[in-house]
């Protein structure tokens, strides 16, 4: 059984929103501004780490218009791994090697789960990683926070009356005062 990984990039204050440069937010672009050659070689592998990368349709449209553009190691791994989107808008996709998960998502993605064996990313997409949580299907989470409060913007984590208890398994420094928190899903006796 696939293993689901959520990686994100966050404010110390929780904001994921916008990070690469999406327009409409004040603080666009606010984790481009700050990367450094160790964290893109460390999102890289990352990428190679993993079967597949698992997103929602807005991160898709994103990811879709800007990858297909780029060059090297990196983009090529981006361009070629498998790609499921879960969307019910989404049905022509122009983005290589990219499948649209039919039918209930939260079923289809406990199927894909089940079909896969390696790692599947789950990158941005706020509104499916909270759903993944909500349904407890995250084994895993990639917490990357950048040094900077936004004050504004869309946190990452939803507000709900239920908790998930995690354990910190390990933890990366970067010269720019990034870190990330690499944290296992916790359930039953485990707690």
């Amino acid at each position: 059984m696939g293993r689901l990984v959520v990686s994100e990039l966050m404010s110390i204050d929780g904001v994921s929103e916008a990070p690469g440069g999406e327009p409409g937010y004040r603080h666009t672009n606010w984790v481009g501004k700050r990367h450094e050659t160790k964290q893109i070689e460390h999102k890289f592998q990352e990428v190679l780490d993993h079967e597949a990368l698992l997103v929602g349709r807005v991160t898709y449209e994103s990811f879709a218009g800007a990858w297909p553009t780029y060059n090297g190691p990196f983009a090529d791994r981006m361009n070629s791994m498998p790609k499921y989107v879960v969307s019910s808008t989404l049905r022509n996709p122009s983005w290589n090697n990219t499948t649209v998960l039919q039918g209930e998502p939260i079923a289809a993605i406990i199927r894909l789960k089940q079909s896969l064996r390696g790692g599947i990313l789950v990158e941005g997409s706020r509104t499916l990683a909270n759903a993944l949580r909500r349904h407890g299907l995250v084994d895993e989470y990639r917490l990357m926070m950048f040094p900077v409060i936004l004050g504004s913007g869309a946190q990452f984590f939803d507000r709900t009356e239920d908790a998930t208890n995690l354990r910190l398994t390990a933890t990366h420094s970067f010269a720019n005062g990034a870190i990330e928190l690499t944290y296992r899903v916790l359930r039953g006796e485990e707690i």
